[in-house]
């Protein structure tokens, strides 16, 4: 995800950190395409965050704590190509907004979707909630 990378060189605060989150989400998933990739493997995407308070909403409103996303994140990332455009990043107070477009592939199934999540920090600079809303296309 070299455009997340760049970006990177240009934000700081929290801004930086969810990009950092969005370029490591990248580079795992591609990462867990190889053999023995586990749960243990999203350390570098827990370092950011506050894993004992967070909450993660997803665009069906499905609730899920850190360990029951890092257990989703690591079904959906062996079985899946991922990959997105940066749209805009915004930050107010302990919120940033981020919008993408993302594309992915499982199985036979691909999508393109617009996405914003939410991310809300915690006192000590760490993502303690992600909220996802998605905008698609109808099928045609």
């Amino acid at each position: 995800m070299p455009e997340l990378a760049e970006l990177l060189t240009r934000h700081t605060g929290r801004s930086r950190t969810v990009l950092e989150y969005a370029a490591t989400t990248g580079r795992l998933v591609t990462d867990a395409k190889a053999p023995g990739f586990t749960e243990d493997d999203w350390a570098p995407l827990a370092d950011l965050v506050d894993t004992e308070n967070f909450l993660r909403v997803g665009a069906f409103k499905e609730e899920m704590d850190w360990a029951g996303y890092v257990a989703f994140l690591t079904g959906w990332a062996t079985t899946s190509e991922w990959e997105c455009t940066f749209k805009r990043i915004t930050e107010h107070g302990d919120l940033v907004f981020l919008e993408l477009e993302e594309r992915s592939v499982v199985g036979d199934f691909r999508s393109v979707v617009n996405s914003l999540s939410v991310y809300a920090f915690s006192g000590d600079g760490r993502i303690r909630r992600l909220d996802l809303y998605l905008q698609m296309a109808l099928p045609s």
